[in-house]
């Protein structure tokens, strides 16, 4: 479907451009667009892979996919992020899909836990995620947990 070249990378295999890159559209997303002051960079990444839709230089789509008991007992995806100008062309739902494959496969887990902006509800219950959350406010922003199992 997409014309993205995705990557998978550890934290200590990512450059530094690639860093700068993630950071900023994490930046741009979370802090910016949502007008959500937070402290992003949480200590969570360098245990974390890092995945990444790119076309050409420029960084479209992204998610960190985080070890079991770092977050949560299971693994986990967050931070997921599409480029404000790559919006409604799917790449948000294919991120997701392969996310949730390459989740699978690293860590070979039966279920995947999430915390998700509560607006969003819909979009990861289409992907097989189901809430098991009361909604709670992190950030300022309601969210929920949500699971997916295999």
């Amino acid at each position: 479907m997409s014309q993205l070249n995705w990557e998978l990378k550890k934290f200590d295999e990512l450059s530094v451009t690639e860093l700068y890159k993630i950071l900023k559209l994490r930046s741009e997303v979370f802090v910016v667009e949502q007008n959500c002051v937070y402290l992003d960079t949480d200590d969570k990444d360098q245990q974390s892979f890092h995945f990444c839709g790119w076309m050409d230089e420029k960084l479209l789509a992204y998610v960190r996919i985080l070890p079991p008991d770092i977050s949560y007992a299971e693994p986990s995806i967050g931070r997921v992020a599409t480029h404000p100008s790559y919006r409604k062309k799917g790449a948000g739902k294919e991120l997701m899909q392969r996310a949730i494959e390459k989740t699978y496969t690293l860590y070979n887990s039966s279920g995947i836990k999430i915390g998700a902006q509560l607006y969003l509800h819909t979009f990861y219950t289409n992907l097989g995620f189901v809430q098991t959350s009361e909604p709670y406010v992190e950030d300022g922003i309601p969210h929920i947990e949500m699971l997916h199992t295999k």
